[in-house]
């Protein structure tokens, strides 16, 4: 009898979060990747995203297509209603999954979830009220059913304990860069269509609010050798972060933002990158932290259970007060930089999907 792991990808054609997508399409792929002796991993996917699910993982054994397509079936999913998906073993790589009640005890139906972030708790105010509503509205029907609800960090574990009753079921289970992330040959011209030069100081954009983000536009201001790019700017954002360095004395000329943009092109501005600052101190997974380690590109980080979990020894950890400091020791010889990059590098290496998945499937034979 083969056992099959269903796993939910709800944003193949309808990306809201870049990362989460990226991060269901990895899930999955190393999923089929470890699947263990017997076991294969099938697909649920909102209606009309089955061969886009064939396409991004295709060692799929299967792919079941939900009634609904996205924009209804979220909505539905949070009101407990999920006609023609059926049981099993269901593991979302997001909280988006089809939380009803079901029997693990004598059907062996188990649906496990996934937490990236509590933004929709600690940062409310930068989302739109139907992001929070959605989220809180899944968190609550995770609580109900949820056989486990995964996290990527025991920071993140304690935080969620403070605002879901889950009495055991979190279990922490860090994700990983894109597999795509990787030095493009052509990263020159990617910076070049991106405006973005070849010697910056990279900020990450996400998570963080005005005083974090100006203070980190500060520390740059002595650095007048390198522009700053701020990553994942979107919208209405980018006004008020220009707003931003104007008020903390950074030229403009200086500044270049960057939308969410792909793991290559990611990978050709991080390369010129000589430090990464990571402003944010809210609990949510840092995504850019991870791909510069990857990519061996030191980091200063605001001191949080979450920078110091991740990155152990291998960036510094500071208030936000000090991160000029801090971005001047790392940047203060090509000798120093080099260190810090090398620890960037070894710290980076601890962090793989293929590593996730096998816990995943851990996981659910615990189950």
């Amino acid at each position: 009898m083969v056992v099959s792991l269903r796993v939910v990808l709800d944003q193949l054609s309808q990306v809201v979060d870049s990362d989460v997508a990226s991060a269901e399409e990895e899930v999955a792929r190393a999923l089929a990747l470890t699947a263990p002796s017997g076991c294969e991993v099938t697909a649920i996917v909102p209606a009309g995203d089955e061969d886009a699910a064939r396409i991004a993982v295709p060692s799929l054994a299967g792919v079941t297509r939900a009634p609904l397509s996205r924009g209804a079936l979220v909505p539905s999913w949070q009101l407990g209603i999920a006609p023609g998906v059926g049981g099993g073993l269901i593991h979302a790589p997001s909280p988006v999954a089809p939380l009803v009640r079901h029997d693990r005890v004598n059907e062996n139906d188990q649906t496990v979830v996934t937490l990236w972030d509590l933004d929709a708790w600690e940062a409310a105010d930068t989302l739109p009220r139907s992001v929070v509503a959605s989220q809180r509205a899944l968190l609550r029907r995770a609580e109900k059913h949820a056989d486990a609800v995964v996290v990527p960090s025991h920071a993140m574990a304690e935080r969620l304990a403070g605002i879901a009753r889950l009495s055991g079921r979190v279990r922490v289970i860090p994700g990983a860069p894109s597999t795509g992330l990787v030095v493009p040959s052509d990263a020159v011209g990617r910076r070049r269509s991106l405006d973005v030069p070849d010697r910056v100081i990279a900020v990450a954009g996400v998570g963080c609010d005005d005083a974090a983000l100006a203070a980190a536009l500060s520390a740059v201001i002595a650095s007048e050798e390198a522009d700053v790019v701020v990553l994942d700017v979107v919208g209405e954002r980018a006004s008020e972060v220009r707003a931003l360095a104007e008020a903390s004395g950074l030229s403009g000329e200086r500044l270049r933002l960057v939308p969410p943009i792909g793991a290559a092109d990611r990978a050709a501005v991080l390369d010129a990158a000589s430090v990464l600052l990571a402003p944010s101190a809210l609990s949510g997974f840092p995504w850019r932290v991870l791909d510069a380690l990857a990519l061996g590109v030191p980091v200063v980080a605001i001191a949080s259970d979450v920078h110091r979990e991740v990155l152990v020894d291998a960036g510094l950890f500071v208030p936000t007060a000090e991160l000029g400091e801090a971005l001047a020791q790392v940047v203060e010889s090509d000798e120093t930089r080099q260190r810090f990059a090398v620890r960037a590098a070894d710290r980076g290496r601890a962090f793989s999907w293929r590593d996730h998945a096998e816990r995943v499937w851990a996981l659910h034979a615990e189950l």
